[in-house]
């Protein structure tokens, strides 16, 4: 049988408030929707590999239907365009480029200090406060790719006042991705506004109706 498994976003966690509105929907109806904790309770030294790593052990060989959002988007997409076992994607306002928009919100002189001091301050959703993190995420995110070139079946979710992953980028994935729908609200990037909206294309998508 096919599990699921849920990605958080960037400095968040499992607790965060779509992750427990997703979770409650799929125990509805009986399924175990799977959120590892990305970071692995160490935010200073995350990275794309390391994640990656996450949702390796956790999904195992095993069928797996990926729902993600922001940052979780990427790594969902990263991980369906290297695995075989992946079933489907629910991608939410997913942070495509990745590597390069990242190291974009720094001015360069913001990134040699980074660089040379090792780390800076991020405030971290999940433990409500400013949290170090290495400069290592921007070195290891710097090898992996821009776009994945997934060939799933997908579901992109994006909000139309997105500031922070603007949806055009979304547009052009689904453009040229003939496996990939989109669907657009008008919200903005946490999306938590349109849960309920979120959740009828998500289910639907799915099978899941009932």
């Amino acid at each position: 049988m096919t599990r699921y498994i849920y990605l958080h976003v960037f400095a968040s966690s499992p607790q965060s408030n779509k992750a427990r509105f997703f979770h409650r929907q799929f125990a509805a109806r009986g399924i175990d929707l799977e959120i590892p904790l990305l970071d692995q309770g160490n935010f200073t030294e995350l990275t794309v590999t390391g994640q990656l790593g996450v949702i390796e052990r956790t999904a195992g060989d095993d069928p797996v239907t990926l729902i993600g959002s922001s940052l979780g988007g990427y790594l969902a997409a990263l991980f369906a365009a290297r695995h075989r076992s992946v079933q489907k994607l629910v991608l939410m306002a997913p942070a495509l480029q990745f590597p390069r928009r990242f190291r974009e919100r720094y001015a360069p002189e913001d990134l040699a200090r980074w660089k040379r001091e090792g780390t800076v301050p991020v405030f971290h959703y999940g433990y409500k406060e400013e949290r170090p993190l290495s400069f290592q995420i921007v070195e290891d995110a710097a090898k992996y790719e821009d776009c994945p070139d997934f060939r799933e079946p997908a579901l992109i979710l994006h909000g139309i006042q997105d500031d922070v992953v603007p949806v055009e980028i979304s547009r052009v994935y689904a453009s040229g991705h003939p496996n990939v729908t989109l669907r657009e609200f008008p919200s903005g990037h946490e999306l938590t506004d349109v849960l309920g909206d979120l959740w009828a294309e998500t289910e639907r998508f799915l099978g899941l109706a009932v």
